[in-house]
């Protein structure tokens, strides 16, 4: 019996894994990832955590922009010498306005808006560090952090942080876009 289980065990061992087919194929087998749900989960110590601990550089791509706190902890990191790039839908000129002028203004943060098109520039995410990548469907903005049904998704994951970058460069370097701030 003791060698049919060797036997059995070894051959385990030796079979071939099993290898995603498709889109997974293309994606990194391995990366942390955490999935969280609103509302009742705090987005926001989340967003502050990820945002704290950036060393050198976050871009973010945001839909809608208005939660001061999670300015100020962007302003923190800029404050810190991390580079901040805020790319912004050209819509939402509104509520927050105001703000996103004064963080355009500070040092090492840059932001631009999307020219103007009937198509929108939705995405609700940033990296941090080419190491962490955030999404979600929350908008950046304190009902869509805390009052709304939303996901946010983190991953630690090199590789999906660097897609989230090219997609960001190719949004940042469209040509009609509209810097915001006095630079």
């Amino acid at each position: 019996m003791r060698v049919l289980f060797l036997t059995a065990l070894g051959a385990m061992a030796l079979a071939p894994t099993p290898q995603p087919a498709g889109l997974l194929a293309e994606e990194p087998t391995f990366a942390g990832v955490r999935v969280l749900y609103g509302p009742g989960e705090d987005f926001g110590s989340v967003d502050a955590r990820l945002i704290g601990e950036a060393r050198h550089s976050i871009d973010m791509a945001a839909y809608v922009l208005t939660d001061r706190s999670l300015m100020s902890a962007l302003g923190r990191a800029a404050m810190r010498g991390v580079k901040v790039r805020i790319y912004l839908d050209g819509e939402d000129r509104g509520r927050g306005a105001s703000a996103i002028e004064e963080i355009a203004d500070a040092p090492n943060v840059e932001v631009r808006r999307k020219g103007r098109s009937r198509d929108l520039m939705h995405l609700k995410s940033y990296q941090v560090d080419g190491r962490v990548l955030r999404s979600g469907s929350a908008n950046f903005s304190i009902s869509g952090e805390v009052y709304q049904d939303n996901d946010l998704i983190v991953i630690e994951s090199p590789h999906a942080a660097a897609r989230f970058r090219d997609a960001f460069e190719r949004l940042w370097s469209r040509p009609d876009n509209q810097p915001v701030g006095l630079r």
